[in-house]
């Protein structure tokens, strides 16, 4: 008799899971449905490429249609309400349900406010496509309005987080800014662009010579880093900081926090920390018929310490997830997850960057980083066919 392997999200562990188990299981033996929110499979470590108006959304924004066809893999575009485990059911905003003998969960992560009073409702965020084109359309906006107004308000950015988001985000627009501000008739001088992170330095995942090296070069192009300290209150018009600092801008872009999918957290599965606890073989410890990949799980390695949430790691977990439902299924050995380090790549602006290729840690600056993190990218396309999908 066929399973029913339903797939919850189409980033990159929902898609590689979608297209990994395919390859495994034949159309007789088993149904595969992806369930995502939008029509399109984004490619989230470019998004703030196109939140700085450097790339049209169709490179970012590959059709689920084109990369799945002739995969026979079925796709429902929908938003997900519930999830029941316990009777094997989703559940749709639209009334709909699907039960399912297995179920792949890849829904991603959620944002985090921590809690500062005004966050939310004052500051973009940067997680798809959508938040990438409301960035673009609030810069240009704001120093649309600079050039009638002259308020510093309308021409200062604050960035909070100092992570890969952020600094990428702030690098491009650093790049990006003096074009928009010519179109406008601004001076450049003028616009202010500040990164806030709690921590002592930004990027904690890069050594210290390659954090001073992304420290320089974004601060010669125009970029303030406020380190140390941590965003207190927004108002829509000031950003508050925790050492008594005001920030008058009307722009806040909010990189510095994500949690577990509110969706898995509470669906009745075990979680830690709100993200699913899976064991070695990517399965729920609690449900083992549904397998997580991607930001939604926790994954801890040999250290104790949780691996770190990248579009590197989902790729992995969606193609051993879809191997080992096939194990599953047939009563096979299953496969435990063991990551292969690939290596960090951080973009600066368009043609500047740092990365750290492979296990040993090989040190890549500036224009050699910049073109080795488009390769990679390349990379992931052709490994999806979603270079052909770029024609459309």
């Amino acid at each position: 008799m066929s399973k029913h392997i339903l797939i919850l999200g189409a980033g990159y562990g929902g898609l590689l899971g979608a297209l990994t188990a395919r390859r495994y299981f034949t159309a007789e033996e088993a149904t595969i449905t992806v369930i995502n929110q939008s029509e399109s499979h984004q490619i989230i470590t470019e998004l703030h490429r196109l939140a700085a108006g450097n790339v049209t959304e169709k490179a970012v924004a590959l059709p689920l249609g084109h990369l799945l066809r002739g995969k026979d893999i079925h796709l429902r575009i929908g938003t997900v309400s519930k999830i029941d485990p316990e009777n094997r059911r989703v559940e749709l905003e639209n009334g709909v349900s699907c039960d399912y003998d297995a179920l792949v969960l890849a829904l991603g992560s959620e944002t985090n406010f921590v809690g500062v009073p005004g966050l939310q409702d004052n500051s973009l965020t940067l997680k798809s496509v959508a938040d990438a084109n409301r960035i673009f359309a609030r810069v240009k906006d704001r120093i649309a309005a600079y050039a009638r107004s002259r308020s510093k308000a309308d021409a200062t950015f604050v960035i909070g987080g100092g992570g890969l988001t952020g600094v990428e985000l702030i690098g491009e627009l650093a790049d990006e800014l003096p074009l928009i501000c010519r179109e406008r008739g601004v001076d450049y001088e003028a616009v202010a662009l500040y990164l806030v992170e709690s921590k002592s330095s930004i990027l904690p995942a890069f050594p210290a010579d390659l954090v001073e090296r992304a420290t320089k070069s974004l601060e010669a192009r125009g970029v303030r880093f406020l380190t140390g300290r941590r965003i207190s209150r927004v108002d829509g018009s000031s950003v508050s900081l925790t050492d008594g600092q005001t920030i008058e801008s009307g722009t806040v872009i909010w990189a510095g926090g994500v949690q577990g999918n509110s969706l898995v957290a509470n669906c009745g599965i075990d979680v830690d920390r709100g993200r699913a606890t899976v064991n070695e073989y990517l399965q729920s410890v609690s449900h083992p018929d549904v397998f997580l990949a991607g930001d939604c799980a926790i994954v801890f390695g040999p250290d104790g310490l949780p691996y770190p949430q990248t579009a590197q790691l989902a790729w992995q977990m969606g193609e051993l997830v879809g191997r080992n439902l096939f194990a599953s299924f047939k009563g096979g050995k299953m496969t435990a997850f063991k990551p292969v380090n690939s290596g960090s790549l951080a973009s600066l602006g368009r043609k500047d960057g740092i990365g750290m290729i492979g296990e040993s840690g090989i040190e890549l600056r500036g224009l050699p980083a910049s073109l080795m993190k488009k390769a990679s990218g390349m990379r992931y396309l052709a490994h999806i066919n979603g270079l052909f999908a770029l024609a459309y």
